[in-house]
Parts: structure tokens; sequence; C-alpha cells
């Protein structure tokens, strides 16, 4: 007498595989969203990376010493407003990058701070340039808005598709999660960075040590 296996109809195989295709799809994005746009403070670490030497402290704020600091990437192309940036123009001031989204929770609540500091800098002449770089907005339109109702003056880099943003150096202090900031010290450096959404404090918390410097 012999005895067959049992198979498991082919039918049934492909929707086992087709459920494990569409559970690590979910999975991913899932991540990927997490990663766009978290506002968890990130406080309370101090870390040396490999590949460039820097300190994160309690508020989330990641600072590298001056004799440390990699050149910045350059960063240029159409703004939101349709005009032309190249931020390699602007070596000489402290330069403050803010990557948004007009989506994002977390940059709605600290476009305000940005906003305020950026005009209170340029009122008293201080050397510093505000440069935004907005992301995964579909359509300029959503972009500008957010700068109207937030009241955000300076230009801001289109950037739909985070190309910008991959091209910063690894081993560096990059913007990989929405909101980031990174401030780039005089000779286009980067000197400071946060992964969370900021108030003006810790903006200009980033920004006062880079203009004393000599």
């Amino acid at each position: 007498m012999s005895l067959s296996r049992a198979r498991t109809p082919r039918s049934s195989r492909r929707s086992t595989s087709g459920r494990a295709t569409l559970l690590t799809a979910v999975a991913l994005a899932g991540a990927l969203t997490l990663t766009a746009c978290g506002d968890s403070d990130g406080g309370g670490k101090s870390t040396g990376s490999a590949g460039g030497n820097y300190v994160t402290g309690t508020s989330g704020i990641s600072t590298v010493a001056k004799g440390d600091r990699k050149e910045a990437p350059q960063l240029d192309g159409e703004t939101v407003d349709g005009k032309t940036l190249d931020t390699t123009a602007l070596k000489g001031k402290v330069v403050v990058l803010n990557v948004w989204g007009s989506w994002c929770p977390p940059c709605r609540d600290e476009a305000k701070y940005f906003a305020q500091v950026s005009k209170e800098l340029e009122a008293a002449g201080q050397p510093v340039a505000f440069v935004g770089i907005n992301t995964r907005d579909n359509t300029k339109q959503n972009a500008t808005s957010f700068e109207e109702t937030y009241g955000i003056t300076y230009p801001s880099l289109f950037d739909p598709n985070g190309k910008l943003m991959l091209r910063f150096p690894k081993g560096t202090l990059n913007p990989n999660a929405i909101p980031s900031t990174i401030v780039l010290d005089k000779d286009g450096k980067i000197a400071a960075r946060t992964l969370v959404a900021i108030n003006d404090e810790h903006l200009r918390s980033m920004i006062d040590p880079l203009l004393a410097e000599k």
C-alpha cells in the first residue's frame, strides 16, 4: 500500500504568497511614514558617530566642534516662488536649513518660530540666511499656502522627491527626517542639526554660538 503526500493547491500557495507580500508592503509603508514626519524629543543622547564627531544634547540638538566639521553639499534649484537659489553663494553667513512639508504636523508647529527668528535676525542686521527645503509636496500651491499662513518670508527650495536631502555625505549630520534643521557656519560647514520640531529658544541656541565664532 503506497502513501501519497498531501499537496497544497497552487491557488492556496499563490494566495498565501500574495498575503505575505501585502503585509511586507504595509509594514514598509508604515516605517517610511514614521521616518517621514516624527515628533519625538530624541533627547538625552551623547553620540560619537563613525565618520564625524558630534554630541547630541538633551534638547535633541547635535553639534560639531569647529575643527571636526564637514563641508555642506551644494543645494541649488528652483524655489517655491519660481526663482533660483544656490546655497554656496551664502558663504560668509550662518545658514539655517529647514526641511519641511505642508503635510507635516510638527513642521506646522515650528513654522511660526522660524518666521519669528528669521525676521528678528534680519532686523538686527545679523549675517544669517534662512533657506527652507520643501519636500514631498506634490504642488507648489500647497507650499505657498503654508508659507503665507505662517508668515515665512525667506526662500524655500522646491524638492518634492527629496533629492537634495540625499546630497549630504554619509558620516555627516544629515537631514534624515522631516522636519530637520541643519545650521552651517560661516565657512559653509555643517555645525548643528536637529531632527525634531523646535521653538525659538532652541533655534537661537543653534545660531548664536556660530555668530560669535571668529
